[in-house]
This record gives C-alpha cells, sequence and structure tokens, in this order.
C-alpha cells in the first residue's frame, strides 16, 4: 500500500512536469528555466502552490497573485499520470520494465494534449523516440528485435500508405507526418502484433469521436480531428489489455 501511494504521488509530480512541457514545447520554450510561473501574470509560483491537484483545490482554480483563472488541463494531466504510475506499478512492480512503460507513457500524455491544442506532434518528441524507445524494447523488455524492428518499420508505412492514397483520392492531406512517425515508434516499441490492436482500437475511438464532433458542430467531412491521442490512448489500452486481446484473436478466448 505504501508503494502504490508513493507510485501515485511520484505519477502526480511527473504529470506537473509535463504540464510544462505540453505548454513550452509547441512554443519553443526551454522546459527547464524559467521556474513554473503563472501564465497570465508570470509570477513563479510558489513551492506550496505547485503541489499537485491538491494546489489547484486549494486555490480554487485561481493564481495567488493576480486572480487569473488556472485551466482544468493541470491537475487533469495530473490526475492522469498519476493513474497510470500506479496502474504501471501495480503491474511491474519496482522494476526496469515499470521505468521504461511509464517514460513511454509519459511521452504519450505529452503528444496526446500537444495534439489536441495544436493539432501537431513535434519532431523532438517523435524522431528520438523511435530510435530510444526501439532499443528499450529490445535491451530491457526484451521484444525480439526482429518483432521490433518490423513494427517500427510496418508502423510508419501503414500510416505512410493510408496517407499517400488518401491525398492521391481527395487531393488533399488526411493525415500529418507527425501521426506516421508515432506509429512508427509504437510499433517498434510494443512490437509490430501491437498494431493490430492499436489501429483497430483508435480508428474505431477516432471515428466515433470525429463524427460526434461534426454533428456537435455542424462541420463537413474537412473537420479536422487530431488522430495523435487516439494512438496513444490505443497504445496505452494495449500495455494493459494486449495480451488478452491476441489470445482472443488467435485462440477465441
Amino acid at each position: 500500500m505504501v508503494l502504490n501511494i508513493f507510485a501515485f504521488i511520484f505519477g502526480a509530480a511527473i504529470g506537473s512536469f509535463l504540464n510544462v512541457c505540453i505548454y513550452r514545447i509547441p512554443a519553443k520554450e526551454s522546459i527547464v528555466k524559467p521556474l513554473s510561473q503563472c501564465p497570465h501574470c508570470h509570477h513563479p509560483i510558489r513551492f506550496f502552490d505547485n503541489i499537485p491537484i491538491i494546489s489547484f483545490l486549494i486555490l480554487h482554480t485561481k493564481c495567488r497573485d493576480c486572480g487569473g483563472e488556472i485551466s482544468w488541463r493541470y491537475p487533469l494531466v495530473e490526475l492522469i499520470t498519476a493513474v497510470l504510475a500506479l496502474l504501471l506499478f501495480t503491474r511491474f512492480g519496482l522494476t526496469l520494465d515499470f521505468l521504461v512503460f511509464f517514460i513511454f507513457t509519459a511521452v504519450l500524455i505529452v503528444i496526446t494534449f500537444i495534439d489536441i491544442d495544436h493539432q501537431i506532434i513535434p519532431d523532438v518528441l517523435s524522431l528520438p523516440g523511435i530510435p530510444i524507445f526501439f532499443l528499450a524494447a529490445i535491451f530491457i523488455v526484451k521484444i525480439p528485435w526482429l518483432e521490433a524492428l518490423i513494427g517500427l518499420l510496418i508502423g510508419g508505412g501503414v500510416l505512410f500508405t493510408i496517407a499517400f492514397v488518401y491525398e492521391m483520392i481527395t487531393k488533399r492531406e488526411g493525415m500529418g507526418g507527425g501521426d506516421i512517425k508515432l506509429l512508427a515508434m509504437i510499433g517498434g516499441f510494443l512490437g509490430w502484433k501491437s498494431l493490430i490492436f492499436v489501429l483497430l482500437f483508435s480508428s474505431f475511438a477516432g471515428a466515433i469521436v470525429g463524427v460526434t464532433a461534426m454533428i456537435i458542430k455542424k462541420q463537413d467531412t474537412k473537420y479536422a480531428v487530431p488522430f495523435g491521442p487516439f494512438l496513444s490512448a490505443a497504445a496505452v489500452a494495449y500495455i494493459f489489455w494486449g495480451d488478452a486481446f491476441m489470445r482472443y484473436l488467435v485462440l477465441g478466448y
């Protein structure tokens, strides 16, 4: 129980740092300096006002100095990261596997919220992530190197082919290069078998959300819905339910 609580607190603290990354990476600002500050008045945030989740509630969603509204996004990211850290710790225990999967998940969280806000997946995350997680899969997670390599190549190749064919038919871009690199990173880390689940899950969820958003916003089929969050959610889901899915797919139970 003590270790579970620690894992949750650890995840929440990292989630606070992820908020900085989500805010600063698209602006090409340093994620190290300056220290956390109010986005409205730019006053440095006191250490006791920077306690993940709790400070948001204590301050009643407002900056102590200027009274500016604090976005619900900050505690949400902290809570998501904390819950995933706890779930990963429950699954892997205090191991290198836990650390690697947690870092992978943290990168996906940053990618998700940046893609939602700006409809981009920064190369600074996906390009280094491809070789780093590929090597981590082989040497730490112990996925066979060929399975990881095929996952990397197919992951990037499948979306590239879909994007190429779609653009040829419709004469407009339907999928950005960031999604292609992201799926290559996912395939290289989780292996080629994961791509079956990831593509099915993300496509189904993306279609439902996309159609719903078009109906609500009264947009036509050209309305753009970022696909990165669905790929990321599918990758995280595979970590927990992928084995059961593959058993059902192959054995029927």
